[in-house]
């Protein structure tokens, strides 16, 4: 059994010539709802049961889809013989006369996708006979079998580039393609194709580009298609990639075979152009160490191939078989979403021109970084998503990483970095190392380290502009951790308490920063020394799920672009603040999930005019224990919150006011009722003399 792959987007590109007018500039016209532009014709969606017939009789292309056209008569497109480019998109085709393309002999391009040509396919396949000079032809979408497409594409020998994409097919022997010796792409995704005949493709010899993606493959072996340069099998169930075994040089540059089901790495031709392998998601892995293969014969397997009365044996190393594989003009690898436990020796070393290396989402526990493994051109490396604990640097090594732009080591095992490594990694500009429970090194402690490292030290690493530190568990920075860099984004998330209080660990790279996250951290608003101030090229901070009470403070110059301040516990908004600082530069800024007091929200509306808060819809504020969002607050601050907005002072004097004035009509009262009785009984006890 014979099966092959590749990537092809097979799009249908419609030749388009113009005619020009009299100073030599294309026309633009409009006739019966179609759109005429030099020598094209876009009828498309105009709702048109037939062909129109007053289109200018030169058109050399025709746009009909999204037509219910249905039948595609022998007279439909007579009026237009020029036409060498037809789109019939959509059109709900279920029949074509046989002579519906007698007078077509320029047709170059000619497009029948999603169409329902399986209903008559014979008939439509006779029209197509008469298309003698065509080049492109798309079938895709319309639930044609094997046998159909087969029939259709007969003595079209001229054809170079087909799409069968998203049909019925199941298998494919030698007669489908039969005759197409110019064929240059071929689109076989979205079928159910479960199995390929030896020699479906050997009548095929121009052939470039084929897509084998989203389909029932499961497994591909004696792979000899040395012509292909793009091979695309991508999601399907393959569990075995097997190149033949010979010396034959290959054209193939891309191989893609991504979403599968491999167990092994997969055996490459001996002799390739091969520079893109994409691997992700399969369930590969190396497997020597974890058996005991004293004997040489327990790493070797053998596959019968049986074809017709021959039969093949083909040998392979088990455990490495990568070795026999030609590797060298590799740039790009992706492993990731894989069940690789380690990396044998040598393996990448066989790829000096690797640039690209992806390995995240596996199961490393080590890494050795030894010369010439990884290669010293690499430029990206994404070890995320592993278990590594350790990374080995060979002793004396040097020239390790001197390329590396881009190193990805988050969401592992690490507790440090080896004090050289970095050192080495002169022109790295991405660095993440989040999710790994580090800590940096003190000033000259990085240097006296003995044994494994158990710090790691970013100064003076001059290229270094991206680090993100997220959720390590970092403890209080220390003096100076980021000098001598040259950072203009950095994460700190999820480290609570890192900061201490304040922000001068960062006053070295503050004049540089553009990008700063500081979510997740324990920050509040008693910390005197929050001020971004120092912050002067500052164009995006985030400093969401905080305990802030009060709004930040930006003094001089403000840069601020983007602003997060949701999950904190803000209750109002400074109105100097939005004033002066908002609505300075700021183009977007997140207020929601703050407990908002719906008596301090007036002032928001120039917010809310300019559209900088992204989360408007959003905010929300309480009143009198309701949960109300702000936006429906049309009429600015609620009546039930005017005494609340009263001075205090004035507020007090109006509540005992009534109070002391009612105490002192009540002691008049007394004083009045009881004033002659009193007065006698005050003389008699004071024996006063009354004159009489």
């Amino acid at each position: 059994m014979e099966l092959l792959p590749f990537w092809l987007c097979l799009g249908f590109h419609f030749l388009t010539v113009h005619w020009r007018n009299r100073s030599g500039t294309a026309t633009a016209a409009s006739q019966g709802g179609c759109k005429l532009v030099g020598g094209a014709a876009d009828c498309r969606g105009q709702s048109l049961a037939s062909v129109p017939s007053s289109l200018p009789p030169h058109a050399q292309t025709l746009i009909l889809d999204a037509n219910p056209l249905k039948t595609l008569w022998n007279h439909s497109l007579q009026p237009y013989p020029l036409l060498e480019s037809l789109s019939l998109h959509s059109c709900h085709l279920e029949r074509m006369d046989r002579g519906a393309f007698q007078k077509q002999g320029h047709l170059r391009s000619l497009a029948l996708g999603d169409n329902c040509l399986s209903e008559n396919y014979k008939e439509t396949a006779a029209a197509l006979h008469a298309l003698r000079s065509l080049r492109r032809l798309d079938l895709s979408g319309n639930s044609l079998t094997e046998d159909m497409a087969a029939l259709m594409l007969q003595n079209l020998s001229s054809l170079q580039s087909v799409s069968l994409a998203r049909n019925t097919i199941l298998r494919l022997d030698d007669s489908v393609f039969e005759g197409l010796e110019h064929l240059w792409e071929l689109d076989l995704q979205r079928n159910y194709i479960f199995e390929i005949e030896g020699g479906a493709f050997d009548s095929l010899t121009e052939l470039r580009h084929l897509n084998l993606a989203y389909n029932n493959l499961p497994c591909i072996v004696d792979f000899r298609l040395t012509q292909l340069r793009f091979l695309n099998v991508s999601y399907n169930a393959l569990e075995w990639f097997l190149a033949s075994g010979g010396e034959d040089a290959f054209e193939l540059e891309t191989l893609d075979l991504s979403h599968n089901q491999l167990l092994f790495f997969p055996l490459l031709p001996q002799s390739s152009k091969l520079h893109t392998l994409l691997l992700h998601d399969n369930n590969m892995g190396f497997y020597r160490d974890l058996y005991n293969t004293s004997s040489p014969r327990e790493m070797v397997a053998q596959f019968l191939l049986v074809d017709g009365n021959v039969t093949n044996i083909t040998t392979v190393n088990l455990w490495e078989e990568f070795s026999s594989s030609d590797l060298s003009d590799l740039r790009f690898l992706d492993m990731s979403q894989n069940q690789f436990q380690y990396l044998p020796d040598g393996f990448l070393k066989k790829m000096p021109s690797l640039s690209h290396l992806n390995l995240n989402q596996n199961c490393l526990m080590t890494l050795h970084i030894r010369e010439h493994e990884p290669p010293g051109g690499l430029t990206e490396l994404d070890l995320s998503h592993n278990q590594l604990s350790e990374l080995h640097l060979a002793p004396g090594l040097t020239s390790c990483l001197g390329s590396l732009r881009l190193f990805n080591l988050s969401s592992n095992q690490l507790l440090g970095i080896p004090p050289g490594l970095f050192a080495n990694a002169r022109n790295i500009t991405t660095l993440d190392m989040s999710h790994n429970q580090i800590s940096l090194c003190l000033p000259l402690a990085a240097s006296d380290q003995v044994g494994p490292p158990s710090c790691v030290d970013f100064r003076n690493m001059a290229s270094l502009r991206s680090l993100s530190l997220e959720g390590c568990g970092l403890g209080a920075l220390p003096d100076g951790p980021f000098q001598g860099t040259s950072l203009t984004y950095l994460d700190l998330s999820s480290n609570w308490g890192v900061l201490n209080g304040s922000l001068a660990p960062l006053r070295d790279v503050a004049p540089m920063l553009q990008i700063l996250s500081l979510r997740n951290m324990g920050l509040h608003s008693s910390f005197m020394e929050l001020d971004f101030s120092g912050f002067g090229n500052l164009r995006e901070l985030d400093l969401s799920g905080n305990c802030l009470t009060t709004f930040p403070r930006f003094w001089g110059s403000l840069a601020l672009q983007t602003l997060d301040l949701r999950r904190n516990s803000l209750t109002a908004l400074p109105q100097k603040a939005v004033s002066e600082q908002l609505l300075r530069g700021l183009q977007t800024i997140y207020l929601s999930q703050n407990p908002y007091d719906c008596c301090w929200v007036d002032g928001w509306g120039a917010l809310q005019h300019g559209q900088t808060v992204a989360d408007w819809a959003m905010v929300t504020c309480n009143l009198s224990s309701k949960i109300i969002h702000v936006k429906e607050l049309s009429g600015g601050v609620p009546w039930d919150c005017k005494w609340q907005r009263l001075d205090l002072g004035l507020l007090y004097l109006v509540l005992i006011l009534p109070s002391c004035l009612t105490l002192l009509v009540a002691c008049t009262i007394i004083v009045l009722t009881f004033k002659k009785p009193l007065l006698q009984v005050i003389k008699s006890r004071c024996h006063w003399s009354s004159v009489y």
